[in-house]
């Protein structure tokens, strides 16, 4: 560059090569990648797909080496088997008036197929749904309102029942059949 200089006797601006190419490049790889996020995304959606409508065939085509099923295929399999309702305020309590129930020997056990008693834990299921109650206050429908309070009366009369037959039962004196 000094010899140019000296030969024109003027100095040389330094060129700026403008490299248009780099512009297709970066747009190719980055058409490339969404193209590779796409792959494995339809990869992942027919896996899901796959594990859901062979999930009854999940034992013998995702088994383990003695046969039995694999961890992703039983998880699967449960998935499929037990949907969970959506999550609202109409669910949560009458989750809390059931396990109340089922603590006051009122429901079966579903896995066991047994009643259970345990007046502790349906008083603390009750004090949860008053809790609930107090602390929503002013803050429900109409028909919100009249669930916890059905709820909350149901489960106190079911608890004064069951609570006053167990202080029977063990009064003095008191005569009653084991099952």
């Amino acid at each position: 560059m000094a010899e140019n200089d000296q030969a024109s006797g003027e100095p040389q601006k330094p060129k700026i090569i403008v490299d248009d190419d780099w512009k297709t490049q970066a747009q190719a790889e980055k058409k490339r990648l969404a193209e590779e996020i796409e792959k494995k995304q339809a990869a992942e959606k027919a896996q899901a797909d796959a594990a859901g409508a062979g999930a009854a065939q999940a034992g013998a085509s995702q088994a383990a080496p003695d046969g039995a099923p694999t961890r992703e295929a039983a998880a699967a399999q449960a998935a499929q088997q037990r949907k969970l309702p959506t999550a609202s305020f109409a669910t949560h309590v009458n989750s809390l008036v059931t396990q109340a129930f089922m603590a006051m020997g009122g429901m079966e056990d579903p896995r066991t197929k047994q009643r259970h008693l345990d007046l502790d834990v349906a008083k603390y299921h009750i004090d949860t749904l008053s809790m609930l109650e107090e602390k929503t206050k002013g803050n429900l429908t109409d028909d919100e309102k009249r669930l916890v309070d059905q709820g909350l009366y149901e489960c106190r009369l079911q608890y004064v029942h069951v609570a006053q037959s167990v202080a029977d039962m063990a009064a003095p004196g008191a005569e009653f059949q084991q099952r």
